[in-house]
């Protein structure tokens, strides 16, 4: 390597970590201004909001929680959510299992019907949801998001799971057969341990769109008791004043399991997405 060379490879370690501390500044700033103003009364951050708080104002949280019925929310969020992550991910990892390792007629045309949900608009699909909910007597219910949220979560569950499944090789399942292991008991024995890293990060990408899900429990759901963490947060916003620091303590409250989940699986999240990128 040339002396030109060599100077390159010495700059660009430090452009590309510069790069990276610029990026994370700019997405970790809006959060951290949201955390510190969730700490001001109303007028403080009228004044003051890009400032720490002079007093800091604990109660905020605790009005939040009862002026947006975060209990109940926080429940129908998290059953909502860890349904149809279980669901998407069991049924994902079923279809993906028999696409990557099964050759069949209609083996890449079910797989690009697949992956063709990828570039629909979810919310084109709002209006007829509605529509097929109501005919269907589903409107209102526990069940009424469990429907949408699974459709909408397996193609990328399906297109990533089919990437890392088809780099096994043939010779696990052979020599799985040879002792007797069906089929099911392939995929749950050996297919789904070997695929955990796959199964982090779906599970946590469909997690988190389904928590911070919005126009669909809007148009679904009417029943106070049955509303979402996202519906409740709008509950903020009254018709001539807005409490803005009672939202920004809400939202604080809100995305506190997001960030708690993804810094637990983001070991997993990032091999798993790498694996799904250039293998198969």
């Amino acid at each position: 390597m040339n002396k030109q060379g060599k100077i390159r490879k010495r700059l660009k370690q430090p452009i590309i970590y510069i790069s990276l501390i610029i990026f994370s500044l700019i997405n970790v700033y809006p959060i951290a201004w949201m955390v510190m103003n969730s700490f001001k009364s109303e007028k403080e951050f009228s004044l003051n909001p890009f400032f720490l708080p002079e007093t800091w104002r604990w109660e905020n949280y605790i009005e939040a929680w009862q002026t947006a019925k975060l209990g109940v929310y926080f429940f129908n969020s998290i059953f909502i959510a860890v349904l149809s992550v279980v669901l998407s991910v069991l049924i994902g990892a079923l279809a993906s299992y028999f696409l990557a390792r099964f050759e069949f007629k209609m083996n890449k045309f079910a797989y690009v019907l697949f992956i063709f949900g990828l570039i629909i608009p979810i919310h084109a699909t709002l209006v007829p949801m509605f529509i097929l909910m109501q005919q269907l007597g589903l409107l209102n219910s526990r069940w009424t998001l469990l429907f949408p949220y699974i459709a909408f979560n397996l193609p990328i569950t399906i297109f990533l799971l089919v990437s890392f499944m088809k780099a096994f090789p043939k010779e696990i399942e052979e020599s799985a057969i040879m002792d007797g292991c069906g089929v099911f008991r392939i995929f749950w024995s050996i297919i789904l341990p070997m695929s955990r890293p796959a199964l982090a990060t779906v599970t946590i990408l469909n997690f988190i769109n389904c928590w911070n899900e919005f126009s669909f429990a809007l148009v679904l759901i009417n029943d106070a008791s049955l509303k979402t963490i996202p519906l409740g947060i709008a509950n903020f916003a009254g018709q001539y004043n807005t409490n803005y620091t009672g939202q920004m303590a809400g939202l604080t409250m809100v995305i506190l399991p997001t960030i708690i989940f993804y810094m637990l699986m983001e070991k997993h999240l990032v091999k798993g997405m790498t694996a799904g990128a250039v293998k198969g």
